[in-house]
């Protein structure tokens, strides 16, 4: 088959350097993946195309580039799989990260905030005798984030991170749940207490971009998701992004539905003026358009049953944040 790769260039050594588009046309097999694809250019067509790559086996992760527009591991992503109706892909490198050049990106960044989570079993109390012993549970439990081959891809297309460079990211979070919920680190708290502050747990805008993009279903955002329910299970609710959750939760529960205008009074606190002054042009935004919300509300009937219903689900998601939390024991 004849396809058409446009691809999203940039040379830092250009006069005056600037992105660019470049179209490259050639033939492909049907099982061809892209990274063949951008291979055979760099081989046969045009020797300064820069692109990495390694294993080519979607296990050690550098292909990780944008293809149509969502980050993709290149040797994993088959052409005939996601050229258009003309025969026609784009390829970009990831977003969020510095481009070094072409399709190489600076992983630098990612790097850092993959160091800030202290990414290290971190065990208190005496040293033991032998080995480590922990639950298998536990540990199948942990075998779905430790999936995680750092290609960064998620951290391309957080959403989070176009606006603010200072969020953690998807996957220094996702892994930094890897060492929270392993039941042989002795710093859960500590850690979570680090995570609750600005750029970390509750800066997620649950956009699932990263759980979509993870091409080893990591789902990174469930992993924050967790981690958000442990720092409110252990305490740490002094902050905007618990104290909304726990009004959320109490609202609903309540009456059955969301007060969307008491939200931000309990989520800000009803004497924080400042923050409240500071939604005043939301709310004077959003009354020509018929979208403040009422501060009344008609009474549900079966409120009762729905209480009761929702109640248990909160029981039943305790207990199962809390079964892969069984101690570890020396062996």
């Amino acid at each position: 088959m004849r396809i058409t790769i446009k691809v999203r260039r940039f040379n830092p050594e250009a006069p005056k350097p600037q992105p660019y588009w470049q179209d490259y046309t050639l033939e492909v097999t049907k099982t061809s993946t892209v990274l063949d694809a951008l291979i055979r250019i760099r081989e046969e067509v045009d020797e300064s195309l820069a692109l990495r790559c390694s294993c080519r086996s979607a296990i050690c992760g550098s292909c990780a580039m944008r293809i149509n527009g969502h980050a993709s591991l290149a040797c994993k992503t088959k052409v005939s799989a996601v050229v258009d109706a003309h025969n026609t892909l784009t390829v970009e490198p990831m977003g969020n990260l510095p481009v070094i050049k072409d399709l190489v990106v600076d992983m630098t960044p990612h790097w850092h905030k993959v160091r800030a989570v202290e990414p290290w079993l971190q065990p208190v109390g005496p040293e033991p005798q032998g080995e480590y012993l922990a639950p298998n549970e536990a540990m199948l439990h942990l075998a779905g984030v430790m999936n995680c081959i750092m290609c960064g891809a998620c951290v391309s297309d957080c959403t989070v991170l176009e606006v603010d460079s200072n969020f953690l990211g998807p996957a220094a979070l996702a892994k930094a749940y890897r060492f929270v919920a392993d039941p042989r680190d002795g710093m859960t708290k500590e850690r979570l207490a680090k995570y609750n502050a600005y750029g970390g747990i509750w800066d997620c805008t649950r956009c699932y971009e990263c759980v979509q993009v993870c091409p080893k279903g990591v789902a990174p955002m469930d992993r924050i998701m967790a981690m958000r329910e442990r720092a409110i299970g252990m305490g740490l609710k002094d902050t905007y992004g618990a104290r909304h959750t726990l009004a959320f939760e109490e609202l609903v529960e309540h009456s059955g539905r969301l007060d969307e205008l008491r939200l931000p009074l309990k989520t800000f606190g009803y004497t924080n003026i400042p923050k409240l002054v500071g939604l005043l042009p939301i709310a004077l935004r959003a009354l020509p358009k018929q979208k403040a919300p009422s501060p009344f509300h008609k009474p549900i009937p079966e409120v009762k049953s729905f209480q009761t219903t929702f109640r248990k689900a909160r029981q039943a998601a305790e207990t199962e944040r809390q079964a892969p939390t069984s101690q570890a024991h020396h062996g």
